[in-house]
C-alpha cells in the first residue's frame, strides 16, 4: 500500500540531505523509445563516463515494473550477460540498488566504444526504463579564497548564480574575455589571470596619463572635480571600475586570499576606454572590433582574441548604426558580447548599448532575487544576474577586486559595489564557462543557452527583466551533454491539468522554418507540478508519431514534480512538424499540472 504523501516526505529527507553533498549535476538521458523496433541510437559521451574523461566501468540499469529483470536476481543477472554477449562485452549483475535498479559491471579495460555499445543493447530493449552510468561523484568543497563567505551572488540559494556546480566542469580555462571598460589597476588577486590588452583613450584630457592610445591599458584613476564633467555634477574618486568588473570574472581562486571569480580559468584581456568623465563611442567602436580580432589602423594586431567581452558601461539615446556595426562585426567573429542595461531605472530602449542587437542585455537584481531598484528594464532585456542592492546594507553589494586610492593607485583592497555594471561581469563569466565547457558553441548558442536554463526571479520585477535569473550550473550541464544543437528553443507555456489516474494528456510545439531532421541531443525541458512524481510517465511524440520514453513510472519516486531536461536522440527525425509531450498520471491520490515544456534545437 503506498504511505502518505506526508510519510513519504519523511522518507526521503535523509536522502535529500546526502545528496546535496555531493555533485547536482543535471544528468541527460536518452532513453528508447517505445516502439516495436526501436532504432538505434548514438550515445553521447556523457552515458558512457563516470566523470568527464573518465570512462564507466559500471551501469545503473532499471527496469519496467512489469519486466521479470525488475524483481529476480537471476533474470536480471542473466539478461547482463545476455547484454554483453551481444555487444562482444563482458557484463556481470553486481547488486541490486535500493530503488530496485540493477548494478552492472563491465571492467575497468572497456572503452569508451564498448560502454556506449552495451548502453546502446540496453536502450534497445523495450523491458528497460533507463541505463545510465554509475557516476563518479566528489565533495563539493567551497574555495579556500578568504572572503568568499561574502560572494553571495555565487552561490545563495536565494538568488545566487549557482556558480560553484558549473566549476566541477568548466572553469573558463583556454577562453580570454575582454574588459572593454577603464583598465586595470595592479592586484595580486587578479594579476596571474591578466594578459595583454590596450588603452584605446585617444584624447589625453580624457585619458589623463599623459597620452594617447597605446599598449599599456593601466588604469591611472578616473577621479574628478566638481564641475568638471558638466554643470551641477559633483566630484567623484577615482572608480577603480574595470578591476572591480575583472575581479567578479576571474579574479584568482583557491589561492587562501580575497575572492573567488566565476570563471577563474580564463585570462582577462584590459581594455582601456573610460577615463576622466567617461569615453568617446569611437574609441569603443575601435575596442570592440581589435578585441575580437579585427583590424584597428594604427594599432598592432591583437595576440589575445578574445571569444568574450564585457562592456559594463552605457550612454542614453538609440544604439547607432556605427556601434551596432562593430557588434555585429565582433559576433561574426565569434565573439560573445554581455552589456550592461543601465542604471536609471528606466526601458533599457532608451540607452545605448544595452539596445543595440546582438548583445547579451545583463539587469540587475538584488539579494532577495527581485530586481534592483536601479536597474533598467524593458523587452530588450535578455537575462538578469546579480547586481547588488547596498541600500539595504552594504554587504547587499558584490564584493571584488579595488584599489583604496582616492586619485591614484594606492593600495590594493576589496568592496562592494552595486549596478548592472556588476551583473553583466556575471554574465560574461557565464559565457567564458560555456565556452570552456563547448568550444564550439557560437554567440547565438551562448545567448540561447543562458536564457533557456534560466530559473524564474525570486522576487519582483515590473517592466520586464528577461528570461530569468542566470543559472551557472543548470546552462554548463546543458551544455556539456554531448551532440549538435544550434540552441535555437520552442516552447509551450499553457498548463494543462494531469488528471489523477487518468488518461494521458498531451501538449503540443509547432517547429518549422528548419531544414533537415533534429539533433541527437535534442533538449526536452519539462516543468511539472505534481506531488507524488513517481506516478507519471512522461513521453516525447516525434511529428511521425515516435515515441521516446522520457520518464517512467516508479513506486519508490515519491519526491514532489518534475522540473528537469531530458536529451533525446532524435537525429532520425524531421526537426519540421508538431512535437508532442504526453504525461499521464498512473496511480491513485496525487494530480498535477504540466506548466510548460521546451525543445532546444
Amino acid at each position: 500500500m503506498r504511505t502518505s504523501p506526508s510519510l513519504r516526505r519523511k522518507m526521503i529527507s535523509v536522502a535529500a540531505v546526502s545528496a546535496a553533498l555531493f555533485t547536482a549535476a543535471t544528468a541527460t538521458v536518452a532513453t528508447a523509445q517505445e516502439a516495436a523496433a526501436p532504432k538505434a541510437a548514438a550515445v553521447p559521451a556523457a552515458q558512457t563516463e563516470a566523470a568527464p574523461g573518465v570512462t564507466a566501468e559500471r551501469l545503473i540499469v532499471g527496469y519496467k515494473s512489469g519486466a521479470t529483470e525488475a524483481k529476480s536476481n537471476a533474470a536480471a543477472e542473466a539478461d547482463a550477460a545476455a547484454k554483453g554477449k551481444g555487444a562482444g562485452e563482458d557484463v556481470d549483475f553486481q547488486r541490486r540498488l535500493g530503488t530496485g535498479a540493477a548494478l552492472v559491471d563491465l571492467g575497468a579495460d572497456a572503452s569508451r566504444a564498448d560502454v556506449a555499445d552495451v548502453v546502446a543493447a540496453y536502450k534497445a530493449d523495450p523491458q528497460v526504463a533507463y541505463v545510465v552510468p554509475d557516476r563518479l561523484n566528489t565533495p563539493q568543497a567551497d574555495p579556500n579564497d578568504t572572503e568568499y563567505a561574502k560572494q553571495w551572488d555565487l552561490f545563495e540559494a536565494t538568488a545566487g548564480m549557482n556558480v560553484p556546480g558549473a566549476w566541477s566542469t568548466a572553469t573558463g580555462s583556454g577562453v580570454t574575455v575582454a574588459v572593454i571598460d577603464t583598465g586595470y589597476v595592479a592586484h595580486t588577486d587578479l594579476a596571474a589571470n591578466i594578459v595583454g590588452g590596450y588603452d584605446f583613450i585617444s584624447d589625453t584630457a580624457v585619458s589623463v596619463d599623459g597620452d594617447g592610445r597605446d599598449s599599456n591599458p593601466a588604469d591611472p584613476g578616473d577621479y574628478y572635480a566638481a564641475n568638471e564633467c558638466g554643470s551641477g555634477i559633483p566630484a567623484s574618486n577615482s572608480s577603480w571600475h574595470g578591476t572591480h568588473v575583472a575581479g567578479t570574472i576571474a579574479a584568482v581562486t583557491n589561492n587562501g586570499k580575497g575572492i573567488a571569480g566565476i570563471a577563474y580559468g580564463a585570462k582577462i584581456s584590459p581594455v582601456r576606454v573610460l577615463g576622466k568623465c567617461g569615453g568617446y563611442d569611437s574609441d569603443i567602436i575601435d575596442a570592440i572590433t581589435w578585441a575580437s580580432g579585427g583590424t584597428v589602423s594604427g594599432v598592432p594586431a591583437n595576440t589575445n582574441v578574445a571569444k568574450v567581452i564585457n562592456m559594463s558601461l552605457g550612454g542614453d539615446g538609440a544604439c547607432t548604426s556605427a556601434t551596432q556595426s562593430a557588434i555585429t562585426a565582433a559576433v561574426n567573429r565569434g565573439t560573445t558580447i554581455a552589456v550592461a542595461a543601465g542604471n536609471d531605472n528606466d526601458n533599457v530602449a532608451n540607452h545605448s548599448p544595452g539596445n543595440c542587437n546582438n548583445v547579451i542585455s545583463v539587469a540587475a537584481t538584488s539579494r532577495t532575487g527581485a530586481k534592483a531598484s536601479y536597474s533598467n528594464y524593458g523587452s530588450l532585456v535578455d537575462i538578469s544576474a546579480p547586481g547588488g542592492q547596498t541600500s539595504t546594507g552594504t554587504a547587499n553589494g558584490i564584493l571584488s577586486t579595488l584599489n583604496s586610492g582616492t586619485k591614484t593607485a594606492s593600495t590594493e583592497n576589496y568592496a562592494y559595489y552595486q549596478g548592472t555594471s556588476m551583473a553583466t561581469p556575471h554574465i560574461a563569466g557565464l559565457a567564458a564557462l560555456l565556452k570552456s565547457a563547448n568550444s564550439s558553441l557560437t554567440p547565438a548558442q551562448i545567448e540561447s543557452a543562458i536564457k533557456t536554463n534560466a530559473r524564474a526571479l525570486p522576487g519582483a520585477c515590473s517592466g520586464g527583466c528577461g528570461a530569468g535569473l542566470a543559472d551557472a550550473a543548470k546552462t554548463v550541464a546543458a551544455v556539456s551533454g554531448g551532440g549538435t544543437t544550434t540552441g535555437t528553443t520552442y516552447s509551450s507555456t499553457s498548463a494543462v491539468a494531469v488528471p489523477d489516474n487518468g488518461s494521458a494528456i498531451e501538449s503540443s510545439i509547432a517547429v518549422s522554418g528548419r531544414t533537415g531532421n533534429a539533433p541527437s541531443a535534442l533538449k526536452v525541458a519539462v516543468d511539472i507540478t505534481h506531488t507524488y512524481r513517481g506516478d507519471l510517465v512522461i513521453s516525447l511524440v516525434a511529428p511521425d508519431g515516435t515515441v521516446y520514453a522520457l520518464k517512467s513510472a516508479s513506486s519508490s519516486d515519491s519526491a514532489d514534480n518534475v522540473n528537469t531536461t531530458y536529451t533525446v536522440d532524435a537525429s532520425s527525425e524531421t526537426a519540421n512538424g508538431t512535437w508532442k509531450l504526453r504525461v499521464q498520471d498512473t496511480a491513485a491520490q496525487d494530480t498535477g499540472t504540466l506548466n510548460s515544456w521546451k525543445l532546444t534545437f
